[in-house]
């Protein structure tokens, strides 16, 4: 059969139906044999976007993600999300076009090197050459997403492959070789468990990766361990747990970071100790023993030294750990923390603008329980992990190693895709949803019922905050108060919507955006001074972090 043909059999063949994608001229073969084939394609408005959709879904499913665009401008345009995915172990396989090969090489008419350009920020890439290499390659792409710590996988493909005839079955590729942890060392982690006075269990996004979300709960229930959790951790330990803290790091919470900041022995499962974690790195959890549990070696002694490393698939591993209640006075005095640190919520009718955290818990409470939140980079981003609440790590989308502004609603049209009947809502800062706000033509077009929500202080708000408490309130390009009307632009493309301003009109508000039938935009204006807290200031140590002024 043709290339273009071989590889919509090979996606059937991979239980793929779904794919995102923008076409263009040395894909436009591919986009042919689409017209007779059963996978759905679905027209986002610009490359970033339909790779973010693509995102959205895998992050969403726990399932591979699939995108498709063009060579040179269109290939390009894939870029950030592929450093997107990188970053945060998404599954993602993207296809590109490529000129013939007979062009390849001499500056041809949208001929860019994206092999090239994509090796640092992808799992694996590759360039198809030879037709009997088409269907191996997209053989052996899905295999390196998925398998072990996964990641993304592009593959370039010239248009004459596309075109010409290529043999259809490969060889089963070799199956991956998951790295076991010693019994010894099992046996070393579990001592430590066991003497332990003050352990905290701190939850990274490897839990929800692995489908390892029921095997931790097991071991909360079992050992009562306090827990804390990374930004891409939420959603994996039960929020309504009487020692569940919260998000740890620059804007975690205080209890979270305080009982680290006490505890005698961390156990980091599924976790990086990246730099928004930990703080000052010499200071971070600076009376405890270290259990780092994680698939991916490089992930060990990179940023601190374990005293014991487990490594393997976190589904195998967790039922070996811990068979012991942790002590009650610890239990005590971290439960005692985390009351005294609850955060001051306003009460709901009171006059006065709106308090984001506030209206942000009280979305959570009205939301469904499996609804799926994605946002965009920014001060609303922190807000949403500090306040609202996650029955899966599958329901929480959020850009995290590359804080990438623009995600959050091509995410939530991917996630959409992927849960059809399930509630799906999009909070966005207003200089991020401008970044991607063409794909509102992705939800008129299909007319997905996202629900989109707009907190608009009229500023760059990290940034602004950022220039206020360390550069002397220096303010520097973070004014956006010449947005547009954002209601205006819903109805632009027959999206319905509404705007509320004070704080007695959130209830209603949020209550008819989430009885909408269809997609539907809330823009809610923000007072620009608002900040996020706590806060730790650069090169600080966590227990210094900045909280709320009173």
């Amino acid at each position: 059969m043709k290339g273009a043909q071989a590889i919509l059999e090979f996606l059937v063949q991979q239980g793929v139906d779904k794919v995102f994608g923008y076409p263009g001229g040395a894909i436009m073969p591919l986009y042919d044999a689409l017209l007779d084939s059963p996978v759905q394609h679905y027209l986002c408005r610009h490359e970033q976007g339909a790779a973010f959709a693509a995102i959205g879904y895998a992050r969403s499913t726990n399932q591979v993600g699939v995108c498709i665009a063009t060579s040179g401008p269109g290939a390009t345009n894939l870029l950030t999300s592929l450093a997107d995915a990188k970053l945060d172990s998404v599954p993602l396989v993207m296809i590109t076009g490529q000129v013939a090969r007979a062009a390849m090489g001499s500056d041809a008419f949208q001929e860019v090197d994206v092999l090239g350009l994509s090796l640092s920020i992808c799992k694996h890439s590759m360039q198809v050459l030879e037709p009997q290499d088409l269907v191996p390659c997209l053989q052996k792409a899905f295999q390196i997403a998925r398998e072990g710590r996964p990641g993304p996988v592009l593959v370039d493909i010239p248009k004459d492959i596309l075109t010409g005839l290529v043999p259809a079955s490969p060889e089963a590729c070799k199956d991956y070789s998951i790295p076991e942890h010693s019994d010894q060392d099992l046996q070393v982690a579990n001592q430590l468990i066991s003497s332990s006075e003050r352990p905290v269990l701190y939850i990274g996004g490897g839990v929800g990766m692995a489908n390892a979300v029921a095997e931790l709960r097991d071991l909360i229930q079992r050992t009562g361990l306090p827990q804390v959790c990374t930004l891409k951790g939420l959603g994996s330990a039960e929020s309504e747990h009487p020692l569940y803290l919260g998000m740890l790091g620059m804007h975690g919470l205080a209890a979270a970071n305080l009982s680290v900041q006490q505890c005698d022995l961390l156990i980091a499962v599924g976790a990086r100790l990246d730099d928004r974690v930990t703080g000052k790195l010499d200071e971070f959890a600076p009376h405890a023993k270290l259990i780092h549990i994680d698939i991916d070696p490089a992930e060990i002694h990179k940023r601190r030294r374990a005293d014991v490393s487990l490594l393997g698939d976190l589904k195998r591993i967790l039922p070996m750990l811990g068979k012991e209640q942790v002590k009650q006075p610890w239990q005590q005095w971290v439960s005692d923390l985390k009351a005294s640190k609850a955060f001051p919520y306003a009460e709901d009718n009171s006059p006065g603008q709106i308090d984001a955290p506030q209206l942000l818990r009280q979305l959570s409470d009205m939301s469904a329980d499996d609804a799926i939140v994605s946002c965009d980079v920014g001060q609303h981003q922190m807000w949403v992990a500090q306040h609202m609440r996650f029955s899966q790590p599958t329901c929480h989308l959020s850009s995290g190693g590359l804080g990438t502004m623009g995600f959050g609603l091509p995410a939530a049209i991917g996630a959409q895709v992927a849960n059809p009947g399930t509630q799906v809502i999009a909070v966005c800062g207003d200089g991020s949803f401008m970044m991607n706000v063409q794909e509102l033509g992705t939800l008129r077009r299909y007319q997905m019922p996202v629900k989109i929500l707009i907190l608009d202080n009229q500023r760059l708000g990290m940034v602004k905050q950022w220039q206020e408490l360390f550069h002397e309130e220096r303010y520097s390009e973070t004014d956006l108060s010449d947005n547009p009307e954002f209601s205006r632009l819903a109805a632009a493309f027959d999206i319905a919507s509404d705007v509320i301003h004070c704080r007695s009109q959130v209830a209603d508000a949020l209550a008819r955006m989430l009885a909408h039938q269809g997609p539907y935009l809330l823009h809610v204006q923000l007072d620009h001074k608002d900040n996020v807290w706590p806060i730790v200031p650069p090169n600080t140590a966590n227990h210094q972090m900045w909280e709320q002024p009173k």
